[in-house]
């Protein structure tokens, strides 16, 4: 009886390819268009708040142009835009919070597999010692344990309008290694310096990095900190998203496995 040995079928291994100097270590989390969607109602708080302040009165679309850059330029650029008189940057903000907050208690929803794929970073480490594949060489830690895989949010949001959102959507405590608003860096998207400081805090070398984002401002600061990208279509283009060096483009966090990133 001729038996042949060599006809198993090949097994793929257990850590998905990557490059071997650049194990993932972290990943890095923006929040509008990836963990939730506060579009609406921040533009509605501001609406609300110019009115009920200086009665002058706001559509959503005027905000469009300064989404995604904190709120300071949110208001403030609106005010610039209708120049209006009395504007107080610090006390109409505080009083758009206080709206917003409102606004989202009981409304405001998680992305599509935000909250399952977050909550599957929190207990991945790449199986180092059953691994036998080379990109997964140095994933493990000191004494040979699987390396636990951090995560971070990094939001060009104040940080009031962070911990409301989170906690809307169960995310608040404990869940994020690290997390860094906007008030805490010097520049904002497109710079680098929020991410920069994520991985700082994280303890984890930028190219050992992947930032989740969904707009192109977002993703070219993910590059330019040296960082691996996953683009979500959510708010932008494929195409826009690919064209500013995403590495991964999926519709959502419901269409990527934490392991695709490891």
């Amino acid at each position: 009886m001729n038996q042949n040995r060599n006809t198993a079928p090949k097994t793929e291994p257990i850590c998905p390819p990557g490059p071997p100097m650049s194990p993932t270590g972290a990943i890095i989390f923006d929040m509008d268009g990836v963990l939730t969607d506060s579009e609406w109602f921040i533009a509605e708080a501001g609406r609300l708040m110019f009115w009920e302040t200086h009665r002058v009165e706001i559509t959503h679309g005027d905000f469009k142009d300064f989404m995604g850059m904190g709120e300071n330029r949110f208001l403030g650029g609106v005010a610039e835009k209708y120049r209006i008189p009395g504007f107080e940057i610090e006390r109409d903000k505080e009083r758009t919070y206080a709206i917003y907050v409102d606004l989202i208690k009981g409304k405001l929803k998680p992305m599509p597999g935000a909250v399952e794929f977050v909550r599957s970073c929190k207990d991945q480490a790449c199986k180092g010692q059953a691994c036998k594949d080379q990109a997964c060489e140095g994933r493990t830690s000191e004494g040979g344990a699987p390396a636990a895989l951090k995560i971070a949010v990094a939001t060009s949001t104040d940080y009031i309008k962070m911990m409301a959102n989170l906690e809307a959507i169960g995310l608040a405590q404990g869940v994020f290694d690290a997390l860094v608003n906007g008030l805490e860096v010097e520049r904002r998207k497109p710079f680098p310096d929020l991410f920069l400081e994520a991985a700082k805090r994280l303890g984890v070398e930028p190219g050992r990095c992947w930032v989740v984002e969904d707009s192109v401002s977002g993703v070219a600061a993910a590059k330019a900190a040296g960082m691996r990208c996953l683009g979500l279509t959510t708010t932008t283009t494929a195409e826009a998203i690919r064209s500013r060096g995403a590495d991964l483009v999926v519709k959502d966090l419901s269409a990527v496995r934490v392991e695709d990133l490891l």
